[in-house]
This record gives structure tokens, sequence and C-alpha cells, in this order.
């Protein structure tokens, strides 16, 4: 009976060893490799990033990006949006206007036609009952761009009128002006105009006669300013 059990349990011990060994060698299969499936790269499913691609990418995004400078001494002309008076407007006041002339950097639109601007009147001083003449100081302060709003220094503009019993208008930053006053006071903004042409013909500096020492700029009246540092325009 011994011998009997012996050669039943032997076989059934082997068996269970094999198993065993079977599912250790299973558990210890290696994984698969992963850097096997990545591309020569690095890159998963073989798509190529190369450095060169990226590199020209950046390039060309930082170009495109490099705002547009525009240098001091450029004239920047605009349109007056609003009236305005030696003896009606105040010193501090500001003031709205149009940019009539595009500007162009390098072939590209720096500030468009039609761009948004703003501007101080420095001083507003009225003529004098029996003596002194008239004053009015404009600058720009601010232009819009893009929805963009950017500071701006620029050079006076300046137009004086001499006191009683001269009737004539000097004029400072500008001969254009000088003919507005005498289109404004012929016939407002169309009058303006062609006034403004006159005088732009007389150069800066040119005298225009009125007949009043008052200093009265239409709506329309264009004025040319200088911009006395950079001013550089993000794209």
């Amino acid at each position: 009976m011994l011998r009997i059990k012996s050669s039943v349990l032997a076989p059934s011990l082997a068996l269970l060893l094999f198993v065993d060994g079977c599912q250790k060698s299973a558990d210890q299969s290696p994984a698969p490799d992963s850097a096997s499936n990545s591309s020569p790269n690095g890159a998963p499913g073989g798509t190529r990033n190369g450095p060169s691609s990226s590199g020209k990418s950046s390039i060309l995004d930082s170009l495109s990006s490099k705002p547009l400078v525009v240098p001091a001494d450029t004239t920047i002309t605009v349109v007056l949006d609003e009236p305005l008076s030696s003896k009606t407007s105040e010193s501090g006041q500001n003031f709205s206007a149009t940019v009539s002339t595009p500007i162009e950097i390098d072939g590209k639109i720096a500030v468009p036609k039609g761009a948004r601007a703003t501007g101080v009147i420095r001083e507003a001083k009225s003529a004098g009952r029996f003596k002194g003449g008239a004053v009015l100081s404009l600058v720009l302060s601010s232009i819009t761009v893009n929805k963009s709003s950017y500071n701006v220094e620029t050079s006076d503009h300046s137009i004086v009128t001499k006191g009683k019993g001269k009737r004539s208008a000097a004029l400072i930053g500008g001969g254009g002006v000088a003919g507005a006053i005498i289109g404004g006071l012929a016939g407002g903004g169309k009058g303006a105009a062609a006034g403004a042409a006159l005088g732009a013909g007389a150069g800066t500096g040119g005298a225009a006669f009125t007949g009043n020492r008052e200093i009265n700029l239409p709506a329309e009246t264009p004025l040319s300013f200088k911009l006395l540092q950079p001013l550089e325009i993000k794209r």
C-alpha cells in the first residue's frame, strides 16, 4: 500500500512544480520596449518636430511682432474734430482730432489715416479789449492705433494775433492755419478747407488779415505737429 501511494504522489508533485515554474516565467517576462515605438527623434507616432523647423518658426514670429518705430521729427497731420477758439477755449483743455495723412515705415503703415488723436491746449488767451493780441497754442498728447493708445510728445502749434489796430495774424508752426482762420471766418468748415490751402501756400510765418483779433479754428481745420521723441507702434 505504501508503494502505491508513493507512485501516485510523485507525478502529482512533479506536475505542481511544473505549473509553478510556468507561472513564474510568465510573471518575469520583459515589458515591451517603449523606445521601439518612438520615432528616431523621440516623438510618439513618428512625428518629426526637429529643432530646425521650430527655430524658423520662432524667428518668423519674432520678426512679425517687431514694433514699427516712427522716428523723431516725423510730421503728424491731423484735422480737428471740434472747433477751438482763443476766446472760448481754456488752457489745459483737451481736444480731439483725426489723422489725415498715413505714416509709413519701411513700406508698412504705422499710423493709418483716420486714427484717433487727442491733444491739449497749452495756452488759450483772448485778445485784450484795448490792447494785447490773442494766443492759441496746441500739442498732441496721444494717438490710438488698432485700439491701443500711445502717448506722444510733439512740438507746439501756436498762433498769435497782434494787439488792437493790428489786423495781421502771426503764425508759428504752419502756414495752413492762417488760411484756415480766413476760411473759418468766411464760411465754416468748407471755407476752412479752402482757406487752409491758401495759407499753406504762404508758408510758415505767413500773415493773414482778419477782421477779428480772436483766433477761431473750425472743425476740419488741418494742423501739423512734429514728433519730439520716437514712437513705437506694436503690431
